[in-house]
Order: C-alpha cells, then sequence, then structure tokens
C-alpha cells in the first residue's frame, strides 16, 4: 500500500471520527510521521488509539464506508478493519483508571495503564492532512517498553529507529 492511499484513509477516518464526535489519537509509526510532519518509511497499516464506548459507534460509521471487520486481538481491547482497497487498520481500545487515566480496555491486558500522558500529543500534520497523534514521550515509552510487556514482541530495527527520530524530532 502506497503513503498516499495510506494518507487518504487516515484523512477519511479522521473526517469519519469528527463529524461523529468521536476522537481518535494515531499511534505507531503514522503518528511518529504526522508529529515529525513527513513520511520517513513505508507504512504496512495504521494504527489509531480509540475510546472503547465509541468503538462500536465509529465502526458503523466506517462500515458504511466499505470497511469491514478484520478478526484479530480480543474485541475488547482492539478492532481491527481492512479498507475497499485492502488497507488494514486497528484501534486499540482506551479504558480508563478511576483517576481518569488511560487503561487498557478489555483482553489480557484489561485494566494496565497506559503512559499517563498518552493523550497529551499535539496534532500532527502530512501534507494537508492533519489528525491528533498521542504523545511523542509515550510512543518512546511504549516502543522501548514493549518488548518487556510482551516478550513475544522483540523490538525491530524499525523501532529503534523510531525511537531516534522521535527523540530527535522532540527538540
Amino acid at each position: 500500500m502506497n503513503a498516499r492511499a495510506q494518507l487518504s484513509v487516515i484523512s477519511e477516518v479522521v473526517r469519519t471520527s469528527t463529524t461523529a464526535g468521536l476522537p481518535l489519537w494515531l499511534r505507531g509509526g503514522w503518528a511518529m510521521d504526522f508529529f515529525l510532519g513527513e513520511i520517513t518509511r513505508p507504512h504496512r497499516d495504521i494504527d489509531f488509539f480509540c475510546r472503547a464506548p465509541d468503538a462500536d459507534r465509529l465502526l458503523t460509521e466506517l462500515h458504511k464506508l466499505g470497511y469491514r471487520d478484520d478478526p484479530g486481538p480480543p474485541p475488547a481491547q482492539q478492532r481491527d478493519l481492512i479498507t475497499p482497497d485492502g488497507t488494514e487498520i486497528s484501534f486499540a481500545l482506551l479504558g480508563e483508571s478511576p483517576d481518569g487515566l488511560p487503561t487498557v480496555a478489555g483482553g489480557p491486558h484489561a485494566g494496565a495503564r497506559w503512559p499517563a500522558d498518552l493523550l497529551d500529543g499535539p496534532i500532527g500534520r502530512v501534507g494537508k492532512v492533519s489528525c491528533p497523534v498521542i504523545s511523542p514521550r509515550a510512543q518512546i515509552e511504549i516502543k522501548e517498553m514493549m518488548p518487556i510487556w510482551v516478550p513475544s514482541m522483540p523490538r525491530r530495527p524499525k523501532d529503534a529507529t523510531d525511537i531516534a527520530r522521535l527523540r530527535a524530532g522532540q527538540h
């Protein structure tokens, strides 16, 4: 999938979520690119965070556009879709702790806390497309800690490169 097509999908998802009043945040490689303001590498998929109570409504709106469900992780934890052109999208679902901090909404890690500043990122932009992104500091923490939190997911070379780019872009 080429970057232009993926940017079009991001724009469509953001427009759909904004129209429905359902906030979401880019995460992963595209979040880094939107924070840095440029495409740094090819991306296999598009990753978002979405509040768990909003997921069914958002997916209903995306289904109207021809997106279809793609079975994956436990649906209380993450919802995956495939666009009509074959782009893979994931929506990791956010819960909330009693003190208002973001948590994993469901699945085997339900209730585990995400970094407290997860949703404090800026509005990122690549070209004419803009979208809220997760906090770069939180993105770095997630990329550094994922191999510890989930030992079956070792750090990939692209993760080390992304961490370096994010650190450089924070200054």
